[in-house]
């Protein structure tokens, strides 16, 4: 039975869903007004390899995913840049999800704009001013009062007083208390706005989760998931919105992916210290930023460095090499009655350890690269596919130039006329002219391989 790291419990637990054979997720997307970083990237692609697992693993699965398309830094970027809200987040939403392509990251059901729900946002938060759960501050913005809602803080673990003594908060006169925080905010000159019952405004960032959720996947569901940083404040008020409302449990499973770190700091655009999924792109195959992210475990720090993304390809490498060999037509299903199907399958029931799950496919390797069983490459692809990794030919894998260096890399075209140079020097016997043209292509980056059916190349 899978297994899953509840947050809200802080253990793990069995998975069962409210529906059975049927699964409900929704994870926090992203805010557009940039391009993806790693830390995004982490989140694209760890609750992709979740809803791959639970869809592998028989489930029906609905994946909501949002876009928060109205936000203070958005507007703020749009000012800066000199162009409208619309132009800017269109352009930043097909660069999400260029990116999210690029790194295998399938299509989620559904990926709602936040612009696109402020009329289910204005009628919640109009619930719960009814409900005395919030209220209208002079300046006319409305505010969840924090201290009517008594289960505020379980999923932080936090009570009140811990909150308030050890939480940086704004201070802001309208507020009744430091913690309370804005559903409504009131129009400001310049800004986009919309009507609502407490005049011209916009929705907080908070409340827009708790609408779309509800509209696309009820009052409660299974699993919400999204980046470590988002469990308090953000889920926390989705929490006390959604329940405050209802009157009844909001989410069963809460899942939070750990930072991507640089030098031990969390990998955040406020600090500046963010790189971007297409400026890692630039230096590495999409494939080998995939693989990087899984082969940590999604709740633990990642810690970025070239060496470790190096690292990665290196490790990545020895998996496509083992399948260089074989041509697969159609792999078929996997069985998991195989004993390293099974490893697998238990490593992924374990709350989706993907490093334990990469482990077997390394286990594999060595018996491919041992007995060339066409049986366990067959497998060792399919279970790769599982998490979406080695469905590449493992010839274009291992001859991808990275765009940066493409012009300092040696061309295909010149490779393949340097090893029929090389060819015809061994036939010929002049042995020395091979080995150096063996050595130039070493130099350059390039293994060449000589086996039965003749030399094969990669580069290093």
């Amino acid at each position: 039975m899978l297994k899953i790291y509840n947050t809200l419990i802080r253990d793990k637990q069995d998975f069962v869903p409210l529906t059975p054979g049927k699964v409900t997720i929704y994870v926090c997307g992203m805010t557009v007004y940039d391009f993806c970083h790693l830390g995004h990237a982490r989140v694209l692609v760890v609750f992709d390899m979740v809803v791959r697992w639970l869809r592998m693993s028989g489930f029906e699965v609905t994946y909501v995913r949002n876009v928060t398309d109205i936000d203070d830094k958005i507007i703020q970027r749009a000012l800066e840049n000199h162009e409208t809200i619309k132009s800017l987040t269109e352009r930043f939403i097909a660069a999400m999800e260029q990116d999210a392509a690029v790194l295998g990251v399938d299509r989620p059901t559904y990926e709602p704009r936040a612009t696109q729900f402020v009329a289910n946002m204005i009628a919640m938060i109009h619930k719960l001013v009814d409900k005395s759960l919030a209220y209208v501050a002079a300046n006319g913005d409305v505010y969840y009062a924090v201290h009517r809602f008594p289960g505020y803080g379980k999923l932080s673990g936090k009570s009140l007083d811990d909150l308030r003594a050890g939480e940086r908060v704004e201070i802001d006169r309208n507020k009744k208390d430091p913690l309370d925080f804005v559903l409504w905010k009131s129009a400001k000159p310049g800004e986009p706005s919309w009507e609502s019952p407490w005049g011209r405004g916009r929705p907080g960032w908070h409340i827009e989760c708790s609408a779309m959720s509800e509209h696309y996947l009820g009052e409660q569901f299974d699993i919400h998931g999204g980046g470590q940083d988002l469990q308090f404040p953000h889920h926390e008020n989705e929490i006390a919105q959604s329940e405050g409302v209802h009157d009844h449990s909001f989410v069963n499973y809460w899942m939070h992916n750990g930072f991507v770190r640089v030098d031990s700091e969390k990998m955040s655009k406020s600090l500046g210290n963010f790189f971007t999924v297409r400026e890692v792109l630039k230096n590495y195959q999409p494939e080998v930023v995939r693989f990087f992210i899984l082969r940590a475990h999604y709740r633990s720090p990642l810690n970025y460095s070239d060496q470790h993304l190096r690292d990665a390809k290196l490790a990545l490498d020895r998996l496509y090499i083992a399948l260089k060999d074989f041509e697969f037509v159609d792999s078929g299903e996997i069985d998991w009655a195989n004993e390293h199907a099974q490893a697998f399958q238990s490593a992924m029931n374990d709350d989706f350890n993907t490093p334990e799950a990469i482990a077997v496919l390394f286990e594999l390797t060595s018996i491919v690269n041992k007995t060339q069983s066409a049986a366990h490459a067959a497998l060792l692809k399919l279970l790769g596919g599982v998490l979406g990794l080695l469905q590449q030919s493992p010839q274009l894998y291992l001859q991808h130039t990275p765009d940066a260096s493409e012009a300092e890399c040696i061309a295909t075209e010149q490779i393949e006329q340097m090893i029929q140079q090389r060819l015809k020097a061994r036939k010929t016997g002049h042995y020395a002219e091979a080995d150096a043209i063996r050595q130039n292509l070493t130099n350059a980056g390039i293994i060449l391989e000589d086996g039965p059916q003749g030399t094969t190349w990669r580069r290093n």
